[in-house]
């Protein structure tokens, strides 16, 4: 699947969390919310992205924004790393189906092939996209470099509640 482009409503998903509890999409409706696919727990890319985004949660939700992570990796994984880097939102596993591949990666148009080192195989390309409240995306960060991205996201979440403080009633 390609990438969802800005301005077109993001795809509704269901995907549980370390806690067997099941988080969908539609649950943050009326609010911005962050949604960072990322490709593996514990990696030395995905473990500073996670931090980055635990440390600044704070401002994202005075901005009225929620942050949610997801990779293909299992419930399990996930709270093991949300345990030892004290994450302070719920990561949600988006397990591989009978395919092979992982449902809501692949609706995110996430789930691709890389190329690392000649060595090609399929996995999720770091991409985040801003879900405004009204379910639509707002913007979307394609190949997404570590360092200093979630402060770029903060600022976009900033931005966007601000233009829509700015609309009248």
């Amino acid at each position: 699947m390609p990438l969802i482009d800005i301005g077109s409503d993001a795809p509704q998903f269901s995907l549980g969390d370390q806690f067997s509890k099941t988080h969908a999409l539609a649950d943050y409706r009326r609010r911005p919310v962050v949604i960072y696919f990322y490709p593996k727990d514990d990696t030395p890319g995905c473990t500073t992205e996670a931090c980055d985004f635990r440390d600044l949660l704070p401002e994202m939700m005075k901005a009225g924004a929620a942050v949610i992570g997801i990779s293909p990796d299992s419930a399990a994984s996930h709270a093991a790393f949300s345990h030892k880097f004290k994450l302070n939102f719920t990561p949600l596993a988006d397990p591989h189906g009978a395919d092979g591949v992982p449902p809501v990666c692949d609706a995110y148009g996430v789930w691709h092939e890389k190329n690392m080192y000649g060595q090609k195989s399929m996995g999720v390309g770091r991409t985040t996209y801003l879900i405004d409240a009204a379910g639509k995306v707002a913007q979307r960060w394609d190949r997404v470099k570590v360092e200093g991205h979630a402060a770029d996201v903060l600022e976009a979440v900033q931005a966007l509640r601000a233009a829509a403080s700015a609309q009248p009633a």
